[in-house]
């Protein structure tokens, strides 16, 4: 490790032992990027994402009241009706003649399992998939969710659910003439239900914690439930507060990532919402941002791109959504994601990031047609994402 690493480790640890946190100061060091050592960048992105607050002395108490309210959001969301409770001292909640499964009433609760689980197959088929590149959402946690997994409490697992779901769905079906015909579940394709191997009871995979995550967020944001490409920005979130080297935080980053993933979708949830696109807090607006900084910046630039009806929707809108978590491989979209939860005007800096990139690949863009340009700007050809960071820098400090 070089003195400078060091000392930078150091001027974090001196700034974080501070009985009230100095927080234009913290967030001048993170922008540069924050040491993984000690745990240094998952306690700070909880404090620059609102999770922890700036007293020092109130993280004990926070911490609890909301690691319990998380539980509570898991007893009460992650169940399924007619399921006995009588060790938490609930009675048993039999089917009834008011509310049973086929029971047409939007209030029924049962409507809102069927309806949730529409949800939940979409999330499903999403968290699976989440950063293939490395192994570690398919392997094992070492803190399973023992509230769900509890043979006694009578919880139903998301992955038995969405399994029981998949194979209703698939062994029933209809065909052309409207006959029903029945198929043999071993003869599903093995595809179908799980693309890698389940792990055995007792156990559950970090995807899995991922999904509970996105579920309980769905359940309690209604108004916008589940998107696809949320997946792709709780994903960082989790895997760096999964990967802790400090086993107390470690333990609870299913509880932390759910609330910093909440904070974090306050800011930019717009995004998300189809019917704010054109607005001035919607994706349209930003992307369209990003090109007016780019026609000042290099205005050569700009009119190759506009000359060649190359509009920032066919790129953009994945860059800015997504925070650019499916440009970079996970630890390059961390280091990023350093000086975007570090900027003090948010995601401001995310526009200059994204005009950097255009301009660090200017020279191919200028001699490129309308196909290689959309090659280059859909798999982005650039890899140091320190250059980028830096550029950005640049044109914030040209303003």
């Amino acid at each position: 490790m070089s003195s400078l690493h060091k000392s930078r480790i150091a001027d974090f640890q001196d700034v974080l032992k501070e009985p009230t946190i100095a927080l234009e100061k913290l967030r001048g060091l993170s922008f540069s990027g924050i040491p993984c050592e000690d745990g240094l960048r998952c306690l700070c992105w909880k404090i620059l994402l609102n999770y922890l607050p700036l007293e020092r002395a109130s993280w004990t108490s926070v911490l609890a009241k909301q690691r319990e309210l998380y539980s509570q959001f898991l007893r009460e969301m992650i169940i399924q009706p007619g399921i006995a409770k009588a060790n938490m001292g609930v009675s048993r909640e039999d089917v009834t003649f008011e509310d049973h499964p086929l029971n047409p009433n939007p209030d029924s609760r049962w409507n809102t399992y069927f309806k949730d689980n529409e949800v939940l197959l979409q999330i499903d088929k999403d968290v699976r998939r989440l950063c293939p590149d490395i192994s570690f959402f398919q392997s094992a946690t070492e803190y399973p969710c023992l509230l769900i997994l509890d043979p006694q409490n009578e919880f139903e697992t998301l992955r038995k659910r969405v399994e029981q779901t998949t194979l209703k769905s698939q062994t029933v079906a209809r065909n052309r003439s409207g006959v029903t015909n029945m198929s043999s579940p071993h003869k599903l394709p093995a595809s179908s239900l799980n693309e890698y191997e389940v792990l055995p009871n007792g156990c559950e995979a970090h995807w899995e914690v991922v999904e509970r995550i996105l579920f309980i967020y769905a359940k309690l944001n209604p108004g916008i439930a589940y998107v696809q490409g949320m997946n792709e920005i709780v994903g960082p979130l989790y895997y760096t507060f999964a990967t802790d080297p400090n086993s107390e935080w470690k333990e609870h980053a299913e509880a932390d990532t759910f609330f910093c993933f909440t904070n974090l979708m306050a800011e930019i949830r717009d995004n998300f919402i189809k019917s704010l696109d054109d607005s001035q807090c919607g994706i349209t607006y930003k992307m369209e941002k990003v090109y007016s900084t780019l026609k000042d910046k290099d205005a050569e630039l700009y009119l190759k791109l506009q000359e060649q009806n190359i509009k920032p929707q066919f790129f953009a809108f994945r860059w800015l959504t997504l925070l650019l978590s499916q440009e970079f491989l996970l630890p390059d979209v961390i280091r990023i994601w350093d000086s975007l939860f570090a900027d003090d005007s948010r995601f401001d800096f995310l526009l200059l990031v994204c005009c950097s990139m255009l301009t660090l690949i200017r020279e191919q863009l200028l001699e490129g047609d309308f196909t290689v340009n959309m090659r280059l700007l859909q798999d982005y050809p650039i890899t140091d994402v320190c250059q980028i960071l830096q550029k950005a820098k640049e044109l914030q400090d040209s303003k």
